[in-house]
């Protein structure tokens, strides 16, 4: 099968560089889908979930924050402001999180709180699915 060169980082760390067969990524659009030989571009990644199979056939699986993915030539380079596997997920505090960006929600906000509580909210959800996941799998 035909691969592409991944990076992955987030702000804080290097998370994957390998080689990879498939790659998906949460966009505003929904799920987006990279193969080898995609074309060029670039797209917003919103927080959700992350999954890629690298080049022994193996799948991974993390929860993402915002971030953006450049595919050039073949190779693809994900940057996000946080990214964590499942085993990395503390499932309380994600559950806290989301119940604080939902009660603050309610609550009078300027557009700007509005639209942060909004990707919090998003990303503790994402990171419980995520866990989800892993759970069921074991």
């Amino acid at each position: 099968m035909n691969t592409f060169r991944l990076h992955i980082w987030a702000s804080e760390k290097p998370f994957y560089d390998g080689d990879c067969l498939s790659l998906i990524i949460p966009s505003v659009d929904g799920k987006y889908g990279i193969m080898a030989k995609h074309s060029n571009t670039i797209t917003a990644i919103v927080p959700g979930e992350l999954t890629f199979t690298t080049a022994d056939g193996k799948t991974q699986i993390a929860a993402v924050s915002e971030g953006l993915v450049k595919i050039e030539n073949n190779d693809v380079l994900v940057l996000v402001e946080t990214i964590e596997r499942p085993e990395e997920i503390d499932a309380n505090r994600a559950k806290v999180a989301a119940e604080a960006a939902k009660e603050a929600m309610m609550q009078r906000l300027s557009r700007r709180e509005y639209y942060t509580t909004r990707l919090t909210l998003a990303r503790a959800m994402s990171r419980l699915q995520v866990k989800g996941h892993s759970d069921k799998n074991k």
